[in-house]
C-alpha cells in the first residue's frame, strides 16, 4: 500500500523524499514496481491475447462492447473502454454498416392493414410476433434475394428463403419454413412492410389460414419494422460486405451457415442480455420447466413479493 502510494504520487513528489518520510527504503520501491510493471504486463499480453481469440471466434465482426461481454464471462475484468483501446493496439476493427436501401416496392392496389406493432418491439413469449423483411446480395452471377421471418421475442431468424428472382413466393417459402418450425397458436401478429411481395393474395391467404393478425408498417418507414431491418444490416455488416460471392450457390452456402450456425447459435444480442436467440430461448425454456415443478403455493409466494 504504502508503495503504491508513492507509484501513485512521484510525477508530484520526489521518490526519495517521499521513501524517507514514510520510512520504506527507495530500493525496496524501485524493486516493487518492476515486480508490478512486470505483471501488468503479463496481464495485458494475456488480455491481448483473449481478446484477438473471441475477435477471430465471433468471425471479425465483434466491437469492444461484446467482447468487453465475452472477457466478463469467463471473469476477466476490463474496461470497455480498455479494451476499446486494446483491440486498436491490435488492429482490430468491426466493419461499419451501411446506410439503408429499400428492397420492396408497395403496391397500392392491395388493401393495407393497420401497424399493429406499433413500434413495440419487445414481447415476453416466443411466437406472438414475427416480424418479415427482404433483402439483397451481389454475387458474379446476379443478384440474390433473401427473405427472413424473425420471432421478435428471442430476435432470433425462424424462416427464410433465397432466390435469384425478388418475386412473390420468395417470402411466401420463408412464411411457410417458419409455420412448419414453429407452429405457433392462433392469433400470431405478423408485421411486414407494404411489398407487394407481402400485400399479394397468396401471402394474405396463407395468414388468413394460420389465423394470424396482420400487420403492417406505415409506406416508406423502416424504423416500424426496425428490429428485422437491423438483421439485415448486421448480415450485410458481418458477412454480405466482407465477401466477394462468384455464384448465387456459394452465397446461400455461406448465408445458411451464418445465420444458423452463428448468428441463431452463437452470436450475442445487446437486447438479450448478450446471450445469442438459441440461448435465450434455453433459457425461457428451462424457466418455465422450472416453474411447472414449483408448488403452486410457491409460485403464488414469488408473485406476492413482486
Amino acid at each position: 500500500m504504502i508503495f503504491q502510494f508513492v507509484e501513485d504520487h512521484r510525477n508530484q513528489y520526489r521518490v526519495n523524499k517521499m521513501c524517507e518520510v514514510l520510512l520504506v527504503s527507495t530500493s525496496g520501491y524501485y524493486k516493487w514496481r518492476e515486480k508490478n510493471q512486470s505483471d501488468m504486463q503479463k496481464k495485458k499480453e494475456g488480455a491481448l491475447k483473449y481478446i484477438q481469440q473471441i475477435f477471430f471466434e465471433y468471425r471479425e465482426v465483434y466491437g469492444s462492447p461484446r467482447i468487453h461481454k465475452e472477457l466478463d464471462k469467463i471473469g476477466m475484468v476490463l474496461s470497455e473502454k480498455t479494451v476499446g483501446n486494446y483491440m486498436r493496439e491490435l488492429g482490430l476493427c468491426a466493419t461499419m454498416p451501411s446506410r439503408y436501401t429499400v428492397t420492396t416496392k408497395s403496391n397500392s392496389e392491395h388493401l393495407i392493414y393497420p401497424n399493429l406493432l406499433n413500434r413495440n418491439f419487445n414481447t415476453d413469449e416466443p411466437n406472438k410476433v414475427w416480424v418479415v423483411d427482404i433483402t439483397y446480395i451481389w454475387t458474379s452471377e446476379g443478384w440474390l434475394y433473401l427473405a427472413t421471418v424473425m420471432d421478435l421475442f428471442s430476435r432470433k431468424i425462424i424462416g427464410f428463403n433465397l432466390d435469384k428472382s425478388l418475386s412473390k413466393e420468395l417470402p411466401r417459402l420463408a412464411l411457410v419454413r417458419a409455420f412448419l418450425f414453429r407452429q405457433p397458436e392462433e392469433g400470431l401478429v405478423h408485421h411486414s412492410d407494404q411489398g407487394c411481395q407481402y400485400t399479394s393474395n397468396d401471402y394474405i391467404e396463407l395468414l388468413k389460414e394460420k389465423k394470424c393478425e396482420i400487420s403492417m408498417s406505415r409506406r416508406g418507414d423502416c424504423f416500424d419494422n426496425a428490429c428485422i431491418e437491423s438483421f439485415h444490416a448486421t448480415i450485410k455488416k458481418e458477412l454480405i460486405y466482407r465477401r466477394k460471392f462468384k455464384t448465387r450457390d456459394e452465397a446461400e452456402r455461406t448465408v445458411l451457415d451464418y445465420i444458423v450456425s452463428f448468428y441463431n447459435e452463437k452470436r450475442s444480442h445487446s437486447t438479450l442480455n448478450y446471450t445469442s436467440p438459441n440461448q435465450f430461448e434455453l433459457m425461457y425454456q428451462e424457466s418455465i420447466k422450472k416453474n411447472a415443478q414449483k408448488p403452486s403455493a410457491t409460485i403464488m409466494e414469488e408473485q406476492l413479493a413482486l
